[in-house]
């Protein structure tokens, strides 16, 4: 079964384009089954704001509380999830919405409690749920809510939670959707960045701004065990005439045969 791992972040819903839609279109025509794993990073803050509540970060991570992680569930799971299944659906693909917790299909341990709460890191994915529904072609969209042996919900980074449905399924790739075609370097996009390469181009200036934590995140994603990950556009075609257009980026020079 070809699986292909989308990552889509909460700030770039609502700007996919019929051109992304295309694409999605163009890999089930090629036999990818899809599967969908969403943030909700604006939805939350702002769920938080009505109740005066402020965020917390620590080294990229939302500190989570037990109120606010009640917040994050709600939102992710009520909101967020419900916005991009619909999105889905009015554009003819045949998507159902999961929380992680559910059916104990994210399970996840503690980061560290003193210092980021209810904040987890995933340990196993139930693939045997996926598979099911992989199978009856659906595709799936999942919330990052994980859940400990305990039975507690863990608030799950959804760069890692895409990372790690990705390894678990042997998805042929893990992309990660923003809204630009991928990195630019010197003004023209790279097709392939390695981690050695990214750091230099962080230091010399090429990677700035809002990129620098794309790339991290992308990185971050590829230490988790998957081999690459593609940073491409919802804002246009990233997939055409069975080829990919954006930026894959992974943790070493490929091989030379």
């Amino acid at each position: 079964m070809k699986i292909v791992v989308i990552k889509c972040g909460g700030s770039v819903l609502d700007e996919l384009s019929s051109g992304f839609f295309t694409s999605l279109d163009e890999l089930q025509k090629q036999g990818y089954h899809l599967v969908f794993v969403h943030g909700g990073g604006p939805d939350i803050n702002d769920m938080l704001a009505l109740y005066n509540v402020k965020p917390e970060f620590r080294n990229g991570l939302r500190k989570t509380g037990l109120d606010t992680l009640k917040v994050v569930e709600m939102t992710l799971s009520g909101q967020t999830n419900r916005k991009l299944v619909s999105i889905l659906e009015n554009h003819h693909f045949n998507a159902i919405g999961i929380n992680g917790s559910d059916g104990k299909l994210l399970n996840a341990t503690f980061i560290n409690r003193d210092e980021l709460g209810f904040v987890g890191e995933i340990t196993n994915v139930k693939v045997d749920l996926l598979n099911i529904l992989l199978k009856e072609n659906y595709i799936q969209v999942v919330t990052p809510i994980g859940i400990s042996e305990d039975g507690e919900k863990l608030n799950i980074n959804a760069d890692y939670a895409a990372a790690a449905v990705a390894k678990a399924l042997g998805a042929e790739q893990c992309l990660f959707v923003t809204n630009v075609d991928g990195v630019l370097i010197e003004g023209s996009l790279a097709s392939c960045l390695t981690e050695n390469e990214i750091n230099t181009y962080i230091e010399n200036g090429e990677i700035s701004g809002g990129m620098i934590p794309k790339v991290q995140s992308a990185l971050a994603a590829v230490e988790k065990g998957v081999e690459s990950v593609m940073i491409v556009s919802g804002k246009n075609p990233f997939y055409s005439n069975q080829g990919w257009y954006g930026t894959r980026i992974s943790k070493k020079e490929p091989m030379i045969k």
